[in-house]
């Protein structure tokens, strides 16, 4: 088993890579962040804000921290949801093992 895979096992780790698509057709990304019980990172509420905003909540936020430590990359994102028409988020899944 990957150190990779041990880690998600053991603090709930998850590796997401966000694209966000813009009015006019510009896309912003991908964009990989890490969230996890130990890692701070915005990656989810990135998504869980802007689905909010879709079903007319205000947008509160609007600086984002999204933290890869796999490349010892972070990105700030400063975004008004008011020019986002979709945000993709890909999850990549780990392997559990069969019982």
């Amino acid at each position: 088993m990957s150190l990779r895979l041990e880690m998600a096992g053991e603090k709930g780790l998850t590796n997401h890579e966000i694209t966000i698509a813009l009015e006019g057709g510009a896309l912003l990304g991908p964009f990989r962040g890490t969230w996890s019980t130990e890692i701070l990172s915005d990656v989810r509420e990135l998504s869980r804000d802007y689905d909010a905003f879709l079903q007319g909540s205000e947008q509160k936020r609007f600086k984002y921290h999204l933290h890869d430590p796999s490349s010892h990359v972070s990105h700030s994102l400063i975004i008004d949801f008011k020019h986002v028409t979709a945000i993709y988020d890909r999850v990549e899944l780990h392997e559990h093992p069969r019982r």
